[in-house]
């Protein structure tokens, strides 16, 4: 399978979604900074399985629908920084879908993930991952799950990954940097969190419009994964 994530920095990229889906081919696309209630239906032959409604710059799901078929999804907030409080950009920071996988005869869950912005410690981003992936353990229970987005964590990302493995998921960066927007913050942002799947490669793709560089991601099941 084949995961693309794009940050399209508060909806400038919106544009190029449909390239970049006839390019690079992927089978579940996860957006950040969307204008939600601008996302067409159907990217390229890939279906919106779900939107956060309650944020300015929200989160977005799709998938292709002869590969997948849609069960359930859920979107939630999680512990606001200041920036959050004060500027209020977003209220759901993860948005994850259930779909069922047809050719492998199950369910896998996918998430879209915007952590709180630099403005906010890395503490408070490792309360947020601890706690999204803690609500996609209850929408599928056992299930392959597969977070990723802007995680918004420039240093200190062997901390994360400690705590990460603590709760049974892996974190996977990509072949090179995704943000090129401050000098002094450059760096892999966006990357892949996982459980029950083998991720392979993690490619960094050309930059657009956005200062975020979208990522693909080709991953498989696990041979004991449920």
């Amino acid at each position: 399978m084949r995961i693309m994530s794009y940050n399209l920095r508060k909806h400038a990229a919106a544009a190029e979604l449909e390239q970049r889906a006839e390019r690079w081919d992927p089978d579940v696309m996860c957006l950040q900074e969307a204008k939600v209630e601008e996302l067409p239906t159907s990217v390229a032959g890939l279906r919106l399985a779900a939107a956060t409604d309650r944020n300015r710059l929200g989160l977005a799901l799709y998938y292709r629908e002869s590969s997948y078929r849609f069960v359930e999804s859920v979107s939630m907030g999680l512990k606001k920084s200041l920036h959050d409080i004060v500027l209020r950009p977003a209220h759901e920071r993860l948005l994850g879908v259930q779909l069922y996988d047809i050719d492998a005869s199950r369910e896998i869950t996918f998430a879209s993930f915007h952590a709180a912005p630099l403005t906010a410690l890395n503490s408070l981003r490792r309360t947020q991952i601890r706690s999204a992936l803690q609500a996609l353990e209850a929408l599928g229970p056992g299930t392959p799950t597969f977070m990723v987005g802007d995680y918004n964590y420039p240093v200190f990302k062997e901390r994360l990954g400690d705590q990460i493995r603590e709760h049974g998921y892996d974190m996977t960066l990509s072949d090179s940097r995704t943000y090129t927007r401050y000098r002094f913050f450059k760096g892999h942002y966006d990357f892949v969190t996982s459980r029950g799947l083998s991720i392979g490669e993690v490619k960094t793709l050309p930059q657009g419009t956005s200062d975020h560089l979208p990522i693909l991601i080709e991953a498989e099941y696990r041979r004991h994964a449920r």
